[in-house]
């Protein structure tokens, strides 16, 4: 097996990520590859790492709502489902809602909205906090391969390529998070 990283406490890897950093950490399911999603050069190599098109966009994962105050424009979105989505966290429920302007293309894809969550798993919540905003939040796996489960499950090459790893255990589900559009309500993926 390829050597990966040293595993960094959790303030360390927020330092690695303001400067740019791609780790790897674990979340509700998986264990997810994350970075910083204003620093351009950061989210490419995340993307050249798992051959995933910049196109399809990256969910940003947050502590709480408010770290995402200037990147959704909750203010697009009616009453309702604005209170639905608010409801739902910290939880693991991602959302697709109204991108603010300030939210990069290279994090948006070709969408006009944003994937946004709320974890409630204590690695994931406590990097958010330590790093001051959102993060990338997407699978730690090449593009088509299935996501690992545990560390020991990493694709080794992918293992050794990212910066930093952040120890712990996936939260449980059987599955990545639910997608679901803010607006309708559809399931974009189950």
């Amino acid at each position: 097996m390829t050597a990966q990283p040293a595993a960094l406490s959790i303030d360390a890897a927020a330092a690695r990520l303001r400067a740019g950093a791609v780790i790897a950490y674990p979340t509700e399911a998986v264990w997810g590859l994350g970075c910083d999603p204003f620093n351009e050069a950061a989210l490419l190599r995340l993307l050249a790492l798992k051959a995933r098109p910049v196109d399809k966009g990256v969910i940003l994962v947050a502590a709480d709502a408010g770290q995402f105050d200037g990147l959704v424009d909750w203010d697009a979105l009616d009453p309702t489902a604005r209170a639905a989505v608010l409801a739902s966290w910290p939880g693991p429920h991602t959302w697709i809602v109204p991108a603010a302007a300030r939210v990069p293309a290279w994090v948006r894809g070709d969408h006009r909205d944003v994937a946004v969550r709320c974890s409630a798993h204590p690695v994931v919540a406590a990097l958010c906090r330590a790093f001051g905003g959102p993060l990338v939040s997407t699978s730690a796996n090449p593009a088509g391969a299935p996501p690992p489960r545990t560390l020991e499950a990493f694709d080794p090459v992918l293992g050794a390529a990212v910066d930093a790893i952040v120890d712990g255990a996936t939260g449980g589900l059987e599955r990545p998070t639910p997608i679901r559009d803010a607006r309708s309500g559809q399931v974009v993926r189950d």
